[in-house]
């Protein structure tokens, strides 16, 4: 791969991969990405018995960081907790010796049963999006990651009944190669709320989308 390209480790969280509608092809389109390591969690990991050094020398081997889940009770399914309270570790992750993720992008990619409207602050749950994710925004921000918004798409239980599911898998196949090709316009993407299929356009550099 070129000096210039960007490598980037898609960790996938789903514990019923079976009933997934969504989850399973972003996760398949994700496998086809040149430049792209994509890990299963809990495939990898089916009795949550997280390979520590494995897991920071993955880290270690890349630029760019994406959680790939569905929210779970406006977080994320366990194992990605598991997985950070394990691998980031002090002296790794954070302190004064902890620097290893240090300059490094980190944002989420998830699906959310609700509709867009309903994440606000006068709507059904209260809260922006990006509000909900702020832990994982923090968590970021404490182990020196540049944090990006969400990549998101709402209503996801209906999402084949809409034809919503071919146009973000699209999306997101896109937003995985400017990543990889270094063409992600980084203070776009840190600023906004979320991304969505109607908005990635406004995160990619000129000639991307």
């Amino acid at each position: 791969m070129a000096d210039n390209k960007k490598r980037v480790l898609v960790l996938f969280a789903h514990p019923s991969q079976r009933r997934s509608e969504v989850n399973s092809p972003l996760f398949k389109v994700a496998q086809s990405v040149e430049g792209v390591t994509t890990v299963d969690l809990y495939g990898e990991y089916p009795d949550y018995h997280i390979n520590i050094d494995l897991e920071q020398k993955r880290l270690l081997e890349h630029d760019v960081v994406i959680f790939q889940f569905p929210l779970y009770w406006y977080s994320t399914p366990s194992i990605l907790k598991e997985w950070q309270d394990l691998v980031l570790e002090y002296g790794f992750a954070y302190g004064s010796d902890g620097i290893a993720l240090c300059g490094k992008q980190f944002l989420c990619a998830i699906t959310a049963g609700g509709m867009e409207g309903a994440y606000k602050a006068d709507g059904f749950n209260q809260f922006k999006i990006r509000d909900l994710l702020s832990p994982l925004e923090q968590m970021a921000n404490l182990t020196g990651m540049k944090y990006l918004a969400p990549f998101a798409l709402f209503g996801s239980r209906t999402a084949i009944e809409d034809n919503k599911v071919d146009r973000h898998v699209a999306a997101y196949e896109l937003l995985l190669k400017a990543f990889v090709d270094g063409n992600v316009d980084l203070d776009a993407a840190a600023s906004r709320e979320k991304i969505t299929v109607a908005t990635i356009g406004h995160v990619l550099k000129e000639g991307e989308s």
